[in-house]
């Protein structure tokens, strides 16, 4: 996974859900000592991707996915309209 994954988990943690300093503190600790391989994208697949549209934060997975050759599941409709051949539907 990307390491922008943590970043985006914490973000929805604290705007969202309203986490307190010290729940996201611990949150933080637990996140750090996952077992979860983070693998950085190569840059130029992400370049290609937001040359079609995609935000960098997505075109990140997209070519991560991609990079791995392996599908990436996601709800988000604009990501699998844009990468077709890498992006599927959950289920």
């Amino acid at each position: 996974m990307p390491p922008l994954l943590f970043l985006e988990l914490l973000n929805v943690a604290g705007r969202q859900l309203r986490w307190s300093v010290d729940e996201l503190d611990e949150f933080a600790d637990q996140l750090d000592h996952t077992r979860f391989d983070i693998i950085e994208p190569e840059l130029k697949p992400i370049a290609r991707w937001i040359g079609r549209g995609l935000t960098a934060y997505d075109a990140s997975y997209v070519a991560l996915a991609e990079q791995l050759g392996i599908p990436l599941i996601t709800v988000d409709r604009a990501i699998r309209e844009a990468a077709p051949r890498v992006a599927r539907p959950p289920g």
